[in-house]
């Protein structure tokens, strides 16, 4: 089976691996490369990396519309064209170039977390559990019909950053068994309930500012859904404190007041105890050491 790939970011290696096991990989197409860091260098994506490396062929089309992405296709005649993270919404006319169509390795169990942030929303909401979806590529974000699942539970200390860890091996297990199936014409294929449907959007700075009269729980949940970027992050006198680490407990006061040690209050009944921040244009420290430092007595409020 010819097969080629669409596929941007370090997520997506190990699901790029099981395409080269499971059938003769034509192609690999990843978005251009980009300005990276504090000195803006510019860096190819792991993807094209990776296929550099193995002597694969790399495309990476600045517009994937007007029949640009589809050429690029076609040229390379796949029997079907798997996606994970890619970055772009594709065309009709590219979706159409493979055989079998565009299957796409979507980190939720869809029609749950449709969307750029799958795996970051699901810890910051508390989810139990979350998995992978094969799903059938249409034009429209995430709608195609589910062809294969795998779940996992999600651990009490998951964050963003280890969840995606766990789901790009999880994916790449997932698309193999689906290429068996698919080439055996034995691979299902479902619609998704769309009334079920709930969405994970990119995320932005705005969706780290910590909102003290969400409860400590919430709070924490958000903290480790956001890890790395854009992280749980507050304010001091107009100045931004990111914090790094910190866990629920009970207490009571005004939204952001801190209560005693490094506990400060939050909604309903409940306090975060702050273990580890970084004030603005700092390093990391310990909470005590920043406490100690800004000089904040108990009734001293965070979020101003």
């Amino acid at each position: 089976m010819r097969i080629a790939f669409l596929g941007t970011p370090g997520f997506a290696l190990p699901i790029l691996e099981a395409c080269a096991r499971s059938g003769e990989l034509v192609l690999v197409v990843a978005q251009p490369d980009k300005p990276v860091g504090r000195h803006q260098r510019i860096e190819a994506p792991p993807a094209k990396e990776w296929a550099v490396q193995r002597g694969i062929r790399v495309e990476q089309p600045e517009k994937v519309k007007q029949g640009r992405l589809a050429a690029v296709l076609a040229s390379a005649r796949p029997d079907v064209a798997v996606v994970a993270a890619y970055g772009r919404i594709l065309p009709a006319d590219a979706l159409a170039v493979p055989a079998h169509g565009c299957l796409n390795v979507h980190a939720s169990l869809l029609p749950e977390l449709r969307g750029a942030a799958p795996a970051q929303w699901a810890v910051a909401r508390q989810y139990r559990e979350t998995g992978v979806t094969i799903m059938q590529m249409d034009e429209g974000l995430d709608t195609g019909d589910i062809r294969l699942q795998k779940k996992i539970a999600i651990a009490p200390d998951e964050t963003g950053e280890s969840l995606l860890q766990k789901l790009g091996p999880l994916g790449a297990e997932a698309l193999a068994e689906a290429l068996r199936l698919l080439e055996r014409g034995q691979l299902p294929r479902m619609p998704q309930d769309h009334s079920a449907a709930t969405l994970a959007p990119p995320l932005t700075r705005e969706d780290g500012k910590v909102d003290w009269t969400r409860t400590a729980v919430e709070l924490d949940a958000r903290r480790r859904g956001f890890t790395p970027w854009p992280g749980a992050w507050t304010t001091l006198n107009g100045s931004a404190l990111k914090i790094h680490d910190a866990r629920p407990t009970t207490g009571s006061g005004a939204p952001g007041e801190l209560l005693e040690g490094s506990t400060f209050a939050a909604g309903n009944g409940s306090a975060w105890e702050l273990r580890e921040v970084q004030p603005e244009g700092k390093k990391r420290m310990p909470a005590t050491a920043w406490l100690k430092g800004a000089r904040l007595q108990p009734g001293s409020r965070l979020g101003t």
